[in-house]
């Protein structure tokens, strides 16, 4: 299945431009690619190669490889495994040293690191068993330091260690405050690290671990070549905090910037804060696109604070921008040409006006009504995200449809389950509240949820789903639950995306023929549920479209972000302008998911609730637009067109 990436217009021509120039704010050298799985394939060839040259050049002696576990290595880990399959690669003469483990845990826990790092790579190549360590979890407390002083010993002057980089810049499970000369050593995890490891132990915080081994800053760095990498565009801040920031303890990710042989590696959404990438006009010349014009502009009119109107000569040649008044011929064509094009995005009619002149709007006004087609990743992403658009789609007299791709279950609690069976006891539909129970007392820490719990669970996000459908007049035969098979594993963790998710959205899609289609365009985590979902629903797509699916040619698709991203106005193709009344119309649907308020088990660092995010979003758009001297407006969703 294709990888999404953003389209690009425009940007930086780096074609012919020396290397010194390109990476000249790096302070790390920092590769970016268009997605993990290309970047892990660079990595996977530059342990090919150096596993190769250290049987040539020290015959005998076994390469010391450091790995990490978790996200970040899934798609490395793929690689080098398919490598070992085709003769590429062998472990024969490697020894692999794992950086860190919960403590304590039993090598046999499906959530402990040593298992992850076995299923994922180890128990796919030909390394010997006496070639793995990885800390041991199980060593007694009373002999815990003097492990560690071992495993240290052990662990000093590896090879090549590779690592992710956590959004806070941890690595390991060293945490902000962790001292450049730590070594090897247990560490309590920190509250906000254990919240983000409850998300391996089903949101369970009572169950994930308080303690762990890890190899310190200090150890780390005693390694001859190392490699860091993040993919997501949730460790954009952290990358260029890495890459191009200050050294500092709060980022222990930084104190890499020490180290004479370090390479970070990173997708182009990890990446886009990147000054090559936010403002590559100070790297060296540009391809002045009209859309890469208005990213210029955007960014000079909030780093001078002016609206576009009001930009100066002295502005755009006091921050490099003079190639931009030479392409265009002058600063007024530049301001005027770039405050129109803005200006075009805006619309109230996000399906199009009918019978009106369409020539400057971002939809066309024909055919009206539009059949439109909401692919909501969760049972509430359509609400959270582009709620006041899809009411007014509704409102304006379209035929629109949502569809649900997955289920949503595991995002219930299991007091919100028994608070339900519990109602329907007291309106006498049955008492089987000790057969529910039972239920959720049988469930194992870290281990799927039973499917019956999980059924339950099920019907309860579809029913909030229906309530916040029919608030605003969605008539049944119009919600789609498509309960994608790649999601239903039972916990966090998901299944791979198949051709059968694929079919269902095809299916789906041929029986709609829409007009128009919205898709979730998240790209924070690149095996998170939001972007799987759009990549099999772009697959579907793709596939009908091969297949001369005559009802494609007329279709467009529009991308909108979720509850805590929004995309840049450089990249806005249409923007909806929200009324007050209709943010209140809105927020009332949102609230219709109540599974979803107060005790949401993957609430994430934010302690918002996701009606709260949503107004801050698109509330902090509409004061954007306005800043650049457009009108003032309550609240805007945004929406980039792919096609």
């Amino acid at each position: 299945m294709k990888h999404f990436t953003l389209p690009e217009e425009g940007g930086l021509l780096s074609r012919n431009l020396p290397d010194d120039i390109l990476h000249g704010y790096d302070k790390i050298y920092t590769e970016v690619h268009p997605d993990s799985t290309i970047a892990s394939r660079k990595i996977a060839d530059i342990v090919v190669e150096a596993i190769k040259k250290n049987e040539q050049e020290r015959p005998g002696t076994l390469f010391r490889l450091g790995l990490t576990t978790g996200a970040s290595p899934a798609s490395l880990y793929k690689v080098l495994s398919r490598y070992f399959r085709e003769g590429r690669i062998s472990f024969k003469n490697v020894a692999v040293y794992s950086i860190d483990e919960y403590y304590p845990t039993s090598p046999s826990n499906m959530q402990s690191r040593n298992n992850h790092l076995h299923k994922e790579l180890l128990d796919n190549v030909d390394i010997l068993p006496q070639n793995v360590h990885i800390p041991d979890g199980t060593v007694p407390h009373e002999r815990i330091a003097e492990y560690c002083e071992q495993l240290d010993k052990e662990a000093t002057g590896l090879d090549l260690l590779i690592m992710g980089v956590g959004e806070q810049g941890q690595v390991g499970f060293n945490d902000a405050g962790t001292a450049e000369t730590s070594r090897t050593r247990t560490v309590l995890l920190s509250y906000p690290s254990r919240k983000r490891q409850a998300e391996n132990f089903n949101g369970d915080m009572a169950v994930t671990p308080k303690q762990a081994i890890t190899l310190g800053i200090g150890t780390m760095l005693s390694a001859k070549q190392v490699i860091l990498m993040a993919w997501g565009e949730n460790k954009s801040a952290v990358v260029a905090r890495v890459a191009e920031g200050a050294i500092g303890v709060d980022c222990p990710a930084s104190l890499f910037q020490h180290h004479p042989n370090v390479r970070m590696y990173v997708d182009e959404v990890s990446g886009s804060l990147l000054t090559r990438v936010v403002a590559p006009w100070l790297i060296g010349p540009c391809d002045w696109t009209p859309k890469f014009r208005r990213k210029a502009v955007v960014w000079l009119c909030q780093k001078v604070g002016k609206p576009i109107l009001k930009l100066t000569h002295a502005d755009y040649l006091k921050n490099s921008l003079e190639d931009l008044i030479e392409t265009v011929g002058s600063v007024n064509k530049v301001n005027i040409d770039v405050f129109n094009d803005l200006q075009h995005t805006i619309t109230g009619w996000p399906g199009g006006k009918p019978n009106a002149d369409d020539s400057t709007r971002p939809v066309a006004s024909a055919p009206y009504p539009k059949r439109v087609l909401v692919f909501s990743p969760h049972p509430d992403d359509d609400v959270i995200s582009m709620g006041g658009t899809l009411i007014r789609l509704q409102h304006q007299g379209h035929d629109v449809h949502v569809a649900y791709e997955t289920s949503g279950n595991v995002a219930v609690h299991d007091s919100v389950v028994m608070q339900h069976i519990d109602a329907a006891y007291q309106l006498g539909y049955g008492d089987r509240r000790a057969e529910v129970q039972a239920l959720v007392d049988s469930k194992v820490p870290g281990e799927p949820e039973p499917r019956g719990l999980l059924d339950i669970k099920g019907a309860i996000r579809r029913s909030e789903a229906r309530g916040a459908c029919h608030s605003f007049g969605m008539k049944d035969d119009h919600i789609h639950f498509l309960n994608l098979p790649f999601y239903e594993s039972g916990g966090v963790r998901k299944l791979p995306c198949t051709q059968a998710d694929v079919d269902i959205i095809k299916q789906l899609m041929n029986e709609i023929k829409p007009h128009q289609i919205y898709m979730a365009g998240d790209l924070a985590d690149p095996h998170g549920t939001h972007r799987v979902c759009t990549e099999a629903a772009l697959e579907a797509f793709t596939e009908l479209e091969e297949a001369g699916a005559p009802w494609i040619k007329d279709c467009h698709i529009w991308m909108y972000r979720g509850a805590w991203m929004e995309w840049e106005l450089s990249r806005v193709d249409m923007a909806v302008p929200l009324s007050p009344d209709e943010v209140i119309e809105k927020r009332h649907a949102i609230y219709r998911h109540l599974s979803q308020k107060d005790i949401v088990p993957f609430p994430g660092e934010d302690p918002r609730e996701f009606w709260q995010r949503a107004e801050d979003r698109t509330q902090a758009t509409a004061k954007a637009y306005d800043e650049l001297g457009m009108a003032e407006y309550q609240a805007i969703e945004v929406f980039l067109k792919l096609r």
